[in-house]
């Protein structure tokens, strides 16, 4: 058969992430695809300047485990579907540079990702992190939108 498709999905919990998480499921059904799912909790310098330490853990703590959470139901989405993912979680650095790192590293053929994520608003803006991603990816990007 050659040599697999590799599919890197970002996650962090948002709709559209999980239609991203939908797309990356039907290509890899119909490709053979092998996919690799990424969740990044971010890192917001400065933070030790604005918050107690324990404050600091207790929310590193809490995105981490958003996170884990987040990674398993896609796990199991894909599991249930015969297909079994590598599951990973960053917990640190800039969430862009961490997905399109990820891609270099492991020569992914897509990303998978959303077109904003939990904290993005505005009609007509595609997000931040998004547009970083499209800029620097070194494979194609879809980027996945929840019909609204």
């Amino acid at each position: 058969m050659g040599v697999k498709m590799k599919i890197l999905v970002a996650i962090d919990g948002s709709k559209d992430a999980g239609k991203g998480v939908q797309l990356a499921l039907d290509i890899a059904k119909t490709q053979g695809a092998e996919v690799w799912l990424l969740a990044v909790t971010p890192v917001y310098p400065g933070i030790d300047l604005e918050i107690t330490a324990r404050a600091r853990d207790s929310l590193e703590g809490k995105l981490s485990s958003q996170a884990e959470q987040t990674l398993g139901k896609a796990k199991g989405l894909f599991q249930t579907n015969g297909i079994t993912p590598k599951a990973m979680l960053i917990s640190s650095g800039a969430i862009a540079d961490e997905i399109v790192g990820m891609a270099e590293q492991e020569k992914m053929d897509l990303i998978v990702l959303g077109s904003r994520g939990l904290g993005a608003t505005g009609r007509f803006s595609l997000g931040g992190t998004a547009m970083k991603i499209i800029s620097h990816a070194p494979c194609s990007v879809l980027v996945a939108r929840e019909n609204q």
